[in-house]
């Protein structure tokens, strides 16, 4: 059965962006359909898969106004074996078109119902902010993946953000579920990550995903190549994070990774 899993976090920096695309090459890797869906404007999703955003002749903007099918506006990733549906300053433009539509939340899941036989996973890449986009995004998802730094600021937007699924499983969604919340840029000598990791896992509980994002050098440089870690150094300790990661989501027992 497809899952499809909106990554989010209102707070911006987090390693939301870092999170879907280098967690898409590595479903892909072990042989898992997948598309990204970029709902972010900005567009570093799509650029991080090596689709040229300015290039674009149709794009997610399209597919939430009608004009275009998934289908039509998807492209394959430059590299790693997913489809992108990509995204680009157009796109900041919908949530005024978005508000006079009916069904406005609803526009991207009636969109996916199309070519969901198509994938194993769906990752929908969502703005750090809850605008109708992310409402998009959310009533699309069946679960919510939640990317964090292990900081004081993060627990205080974390609070926020469960209420918000809340309110989305309520009144939009009801088979919403948060998925897990994902550790990344963490560093183990920091006390205070260490604190605050702890306190999430005393929290969430099995929520938590075992696997842990370290900060890591090739993870930033990956972006700036336009591809995923997996092809931008095999060996580092991102890529052997994000390859955990995929492993943990399909059942296979793994090592924390938090070097």
């Amino acid at each position: 059965m497809i899952k499809i899993l909106a990554v989010t976090n209102q707070k911006g920096g987090v390693g939301k962006t870092t999170t879907t695309v280098n967690l898409a090459a590595s479903l892909a890797a072990i042989k898992q359909r997948v598309l990204l869906i970029d709902l972010d404007p900005q567009g570093n999703a799509t650029m991080g898969s090596g689709v040229e955003k300015r290039d674009l002749q149709c794009s997610v903007y399209d597919v939430l106004l009608g004009n275009k099918t998934i289908a039509q506006a998807r492209k394959p990733a430059a590299m790693g074996g997913y489809d992108v549906l990509p995204s680009n300053r157009e796109l900041a433009g919908a949530e005024i078109e978005l508000v006079d539509m009916p069904r406005r939340e609803m526009r991207l899941q009636e969109s996916l119902a199309a070519v969901a036989e198509e994938y194993d996973y769906v990752l929908i890449d969502c703005p750090p902010a809850l605008n109708l986009l992310t409402l998009n995004g959310l009533c699309a998802a069946k679960t919510v993946m939640i990317p964090m730094q292990c900081e004081y600021y993060a627990l205080e937007g974390l609070s926020d953000l469960v209420n918000t699924i809340r309110k989305v499983r309520a009144n939009l969604n009801p088979i919403l579920e948060i998925e897990g919340l994902l550790r990344t840029m963490f560093d183990p000598r920091n006390a205070l990550a260490q604190q605050v990791s702890a306190q999430l896992e005393d929290h969430f509980g099995d929520k938590v995903y075992r696997t842990v994002i370290p900060r890591n050098i090739r993870l930033a440089e990956a972006p700036s190549y336009g591809v995923p870690v997996l092809f931008h150094d095999k060996g580092s300790k991102g890529t052997q994070a994000y390859l955990a990661l995929a492993a943990e989501m399909q059942g296979i027992p793994q090592k924390t990774v938090a070097e």
